[in-house]
């Protein structure tokens, strides 16, 4: 959700600021702008649409620059258009923001400054905060610097900012709250971004902003402070992100290379924690909490999206390994309800990009009822990271397409491990079927490996449906978050209504919607629930409902009985949907890719969901 770029130093910061705001694009956006200062004075150019219809807006102006600040905007305060577009001027058009998040206090602020004869030029929130920065700063005739700490003392809400002075083409001033922010230190130069991606070819060394500190860049110094004004210590780390990880690779989208990237994200989440020969399963993340997981009472999981649904993949093997309770929770609701939350609760928080804002906020629910707090995600350095006791990182890479495919995958791998983990820590499972998870699991990647090879006939399928406006999925244990998760995909790429159902409960109502242009696809693979499902193949069937089935490799039943079939190899049950979730993907894909849709950005989504 909306993207940051700033740069201040040597080089040129337009194309460069340009060039990062597309890397952004992934997070979601519907306007770009920049803000350039030269000799000209502070300029700022933004519009409506993508960042190359700003290319286009910026042709033929002097966009000279050493200092610059670049934003695409999800729009929340506002309607998408030039106007409402970052960055924003302050009042005297001295400084100007650009800022993720959203300052709920915005309102009382605004009427106070219109008292004072400010008048604005958008419908934002985020330019009343520069206004009241600017105005600090008049009143107090304090320093740029102090005032943004003063504003950020009364603004309620969350924040990830930088400002730039036309009083100083040194100096920029960045600030974080519940949003994130990370610092590239350079030679003589500093990088500021939403996420490391617009970095990373500049440079390796990082800084990621803590809440409620404000940095401070003027004559080539970095300095941090908290809001009490207190000097922080910058700890640098190095990223371990490699440039060729963020581009397309030969793909025509981002989502088809993460969904062939599969075998590879899988066996990565496994690396170093698996060792099947010896029967070795350990994640470091859980070494200091296994005993008391081990006599955990409850497990609680928060998610949101295919999050979520990992986590519900995720209760079915807890319950059935480890035979300990689990609740699945969306975690946008989690913290309205009041939660009841033990001290003895473990609650695990699943996010892709680790600042979810609905699940960072569940989490700190949590932890202030005193439970334990353990993280599942893949961005390393993330607010979810730091704001847990312990976790795991599922290593699956960078993931720019808007629908997450490897992160689910990743997700399951991990949640599975652990759970076997805590299954054989407890005793619920014996020797012999640790040591065949294990085997299991470590065959996994070859497996998705051998489910890819069937893109080609699922290319055929989607070809098929391309223009159906409603599909229905069903599932069965393990098979109904699948379903859950496949038709989600659908939803979010190619626009067609598509909802998932557990198989048992077609009955209970979506049955009145099957006929001869309802496509229903069911997960049906050979599991404990594989005879029940043939029956509800059947009910469909007897409706002449069209079905696309996936099914165990080598299965002789379901074929006979149903329009299409895509094969899996098999597996143990609890790993299915590891399997059984990769040609929903590719199905997902070729549908939108034949409807015309931009798949990597499909429309009103955000990568990281910041804001609530």
């Amino acid at each position: 959700m909306c993207g940051i770029v700033a740069y201040v130093g040597y080089r040129e910061a337009c194309p460069l600021i340009l060039k990062g705001l597309k890397r952004l694009e992934y997070r979601g956006y519907d306007s770009a702008g920049v803000a350039l200062l030269n000799g000209d004075g502070l300029k700022i150019y933004k519009k409506k649409g993508k960042v190359v219809d700003l290319e286009n807006e910026l042709q033929n102006k002097d966009l000279h620059a050493t200092v610059g600040i670049g934003h695409t905007r999800w729009a929340t305060h506002g309607e998408p258009n030039d106007v409402n577009a970052h960055p924003h001027y302050s009042n005297h058009k001295k400084l100007a923001i650009i800022h993720n998040g959203i300052i709920e206090n915005y309102d009382s602020l605004k009427q106070a400054l219109l008292k004072k004869g400010h008048e604005f030029r958008s419908q934002t929130d985020s330019e009343v905060l520069v206004h009241f920065i600017e105005d600090i700063q008049q009143e107090t005739h304090c320093s740029l610097e102090e005032a943004v700490r003063l504003a950020l003392q009364e603004v309620v809400g969350a924040y990830a900012i930088v400002l730039m002075s036309e009083d100083d083409p040194t100096q920029l001033i960045a600030a974080r709250k519940s949003s994130p922010l990370v610092i590239g230190v350079g030679k003589n130069e500093f990088f500021f971004a939403s996420d490391a991606t617009p970095i990373i070819e500049y440079t390796k060394d990082v800084i990621y902003l803590d809440d409620n500190q404000i940095a401070l860049v003027r004559n080539g110094e970095l300095k941090i402070v908290n809001l009490e004004n207190e000097r922080q210590a910058p700890y640098i780390q190095k990223l371990e992100l490699e440039l060729e990880a963020i581009e397309k690779g030969g793909y025509d989208h981002f989502m088809l290379k993460e969904i062939f990237e599969q075998p590879r994200s899988i066996a990565d989440s496994m690396r170093g924690r698996v060792n099947s020969e010896e029967g070795i399963l350990q994640l470091g993340g859980l070494s200091d909490y296994m005993d008391q997981l081990a006599d955990a009472k409850r497990i609680i999981i928060v998610g949101c999206g295919t999050s979520w649904h990992a986590g519900l993949v995720a209760e079915y093997v807890f319950e059935e390994l480890a035979r300990i309770p689990v609740e699945v929770e969306y975690a946008s609701e989690f913290r309205y309800r009041n939660p009841i939350i033990h001290a003895d609760d473990f609650v695990i928080a699943i996010s892709q990009s680790g600042e979810t804002a609905d699940t960072l906020a569940a989490i700190q629910l949590a932890k202030s009822k005193g439970a334990t707090i353990f993280g599942v995600c893949n961005v390393v350095g993330s607010s979810i990271a730091r704001e847990t006791h312990a976790g795991a990182y599922t290593h699956a890479g960078p993931e720019i397409g808007v629908a997450s495919t490897k992160a689910f995958t990743a997700q399951v791998t991990v949640l599975t491990q652990m759970a076997i983990a805590i299954a054989h820590k407890r005793g619920t499972i014996t020797e012999e079927l640790y040591k065949q998870l294990l085997t299991e699991l470590v065959n996994i990647p070859s497996k998705v490996g051998q489910v890819l090879k069937a893109a080609d006939r699922i290319k055929e399928i989607a070809y098929i449906f391309t223009y159906a406006r409603n599909f229905i999925y069903l599932g069965r244990g393990l098979n109904f978050p699948v379903a859950l998760e496949g038709a989600l995909k659908l939803k979010e790429i190619s626009y067609i209504h598509a909802e998932g159902y557990p198989a048992a409960e077609m009955k209970h109502g979506p049955i009145a919607l099957i006929d001869e242009d309802m496509p229903v696809v069911f997960i049906a693979t050979k599991d404990s629930s594989y005879e029940k499902i043939v029956s509800n193949i059947q009910e469909v069937k007897a409706r002449k409902g069209r079905v696309i089935s996936i099914v165990t490799e080598g299965d002789t039943l379901i074929p006979g009985m149903v329009d299409f079939v895509i094969e899996v190899p098999e597996t143990h049950d609890i790993l299915i949907p590891l399997l059984s979730s990769i040609p929903l993907q590719l199905l997902s894909y070729y549908v939108a890719v034949m409807r015309g849709r931009n798949v990597d950005q499909p429309r009103n989504l955000a990568k990281s969901v910041t804001v609530e």
